[in-house]
This record gives structure tokens, C-alpha cells and sequence, in this order.
């Protein structure tokens, strides 16, 4: 692990691979870390990648701005987008999963020249997401969104260990959620961590991402057991990919899907990277 400033802040970065092979970009979720990608970050590493997993905004210690509008999420993208700058990538793949997930969206929009190819984990496109709000059974599935937009209350819900907590990590496996829990309990580490879904009304009153259909070429891997994401918005988001697209649904796979079906979405991402190749640096 190595300790890398961008964007004005300093993030703890796992980079690793060869440095002349294609850079694969890997961003985590809410309450993960870089660690989330260990298993994926190994098959990829022996099939020729290069692997750069980092602790983002909030996450890392070095990286936890007090005030809520700094984790907007053009303010996450930014930081990506300079971290690539920092390490001589002009172009990567990039896979997000979760809160990851709506970051790699975000960069596929904004900088598809800085994408040779996206893949995103369990999270729909945003504009699925508002689409199917008021017809489907979305906002039943989100509902801990709206908790968490109160400040005192989410954090005492939230405490690490107690009964929320453990809703939250089910499904996880033992040694995640203790790695977790443990990162959980740092100072200042979990305010930081929920002011991604604090700033989000900010985000929507006043987008600070300039939201485009996604032309780079586009995987989607959805869990068809996960409790927080449902069917319509993961359907839905293919009307808003103009480039390549390919979804896949993974039966009797909850929202874990990085730590809990590695192997399987290794074997849909190995061939979706190798069709598309980033740009020679």
C-alpha cells in the first residue's frame, strides 16, 4: 500500500502489476475499502492487468473533508480522474461496485476518453434509479437512504456491531465484516463515510456531474438476490448505454457481489476487457 495525494488530498492506494500492462481502476462502496477487490484484483493481475484499488473520499484518513459538500460526486470523480493523472494513466478500465459504482457511471459520463471500458457492480444507472422510483418497488429497497440523511440519527443506527450495523453486513463474509467493522470504528471514519449519501440531495437539486448517455463499452453485473437494488432500475439502465452493452444477472447472488461471486465476475470481465484495450500510454 502506498499513500498517493490527489485532488488536494492524500488517498492510501494499492497499485499493483506490471506498470506497462492496462491499468484496471477499482472503486469500492459504502462500508467497504480497496480490500473489497483483493480476490478480483488477483485473477486480473495473473491474466496481465495492472490493479490500482484505492480508499476513497471518506475512506482513506487522509482523505476526510469536513464539510458535506465536498462529497458531492463530481468532487469523487475528480479524485479518480487525478489519481489516474498522478500514476501516468491516460486511460483505464474501470469497475466500481456500490457507491464505486455510481462513481465509475459518473466517470464514463464526464471523461469517456479517460475509459477504455466501464463495468459496474450491483448499482444501476442514476437516471434508472429516478425513473423507476414511483412504478416499482425502488424506493421500498432504498429506504435506509433516507435515515441516513440525518446526521445524529445515522451515526448512532449505524454503530459498529450494533443491530443496523449487522443488517447491513449480511452476507458478507467473516472477514470482511470484521475488517470493516474495524475501519468503521477509526475516528471520524464512519460521518465521513455517510456524507456520500448526505450530499446526495445536493447532487440532485444541483447535478455537480455532467451527466451523459454512457458511449464506452459497458458491463453490468447485477445480483438477482440484492436487497437494496431491485429488477426494474437494473433493467432499465440499458436505455441509457449508447456503446457495447452487455447485463448480466447473477442468480442466488445478494448486493456483495466483489467478495461474494469474484470468480464468476472475473469470468465475464476477462473477456469484456479483452475486447475492448485501453489506449497504449
Amino acid at each position: 500500500m502506498r499513500r498517493l495525494t490527489a485532488n488536494g488530498l492524500t488517498f492510501d492506494v494499492e497499485d499493483s502489476g506490471e506498470p506497462d500492462r492496462e491499468p484496471v481502476l477499482l472503486l469500492h462502496g459504502f462500508p467497504q475499502d480497496r480490500t473489497s477487490w483483493d480476490e478480483i484484483a488477483a485473477d486480473l493481475r495473473k491474466a496481465g492487468y495492472r490493479t490500482v484499488a484505492f480508499d476513497q473520499r471518506g475512506y482513506s484518513p487522509g482523505a476526510r473533508p469536513s464539510r458535506l459538500r465536498d462529497y458531492r460526486q463530481g468532487h469523487m470523480v475528480d479524485d479518480a480522474v487525478a489519481l489516474l493523472d498522478e500514476l501516468g494513466i491516460d486511460q483505464a478500465h474501470v469497475v466500481g461496485h456500490d457507491w464505486g459504482g455510481a462513481v465509475a457511471w459518473a466517470i464514463g459520463s464526464a471523461h469517456p476518453g479517460r475509459v477504455a471500458s466501464l463495468t459496474v457492480l450491483s448499482t444501476p444507472y442514476p437516471s434508472a434509479m429516478t425513473k423507476v422510483a414511483l412504478h416499482s418497488t425502488q424506493l421500498l429497497h432504498s429506504w435506509y437512504m433516507g435515515l441516513f440523511q440525518l446526521p445524529l440519527l445515522n451515526t448512532a443506527a449505524l454503530t459498529p456491531s450494533g443491530p443496523f450495523w449487522r443488517a447491513v453486513m449480511k452476507g458478507l463474509p467473516a472477514a470482511k465484516k470484521a475488517r470493516y467493522t474495524e475501519r468503521a470504528r477509526q475516528p471520524g471514519a464512519l460521518p465521513a463515510m455517510l456524507k456520500w449519501y448526505r450530499a446526495l440531495p445536493l447532487d440532485i437539486a444541483r447535478p455537480s456531474v455532467d451527466w451523459h448517455r454512457i458511449s464506452v463499452p459497458t458491463l453490468y453485473i447485477w445480483g438477482e438476490r440484492d436487497p437494496a437494488l431491485g429488477r426494474a432500475a437494473a433493467e432499465a439502465t440499458e436505455a441509457y448505454v449508447t456503446g457495447p452493452y452487455t447485463f448480466l444477472a447473477l442468480p442466488d447472488v445478494g448486493h456483495w457481489v466483489p467478495e461474494s461471486a469474484a470468480k464468476k465476475v472475473v469470468a465475464a470481465l476477462l473477456p469484456h476487457l479483452g475486447e475492448h484495450p485501453a489506449a497504449a500510454r
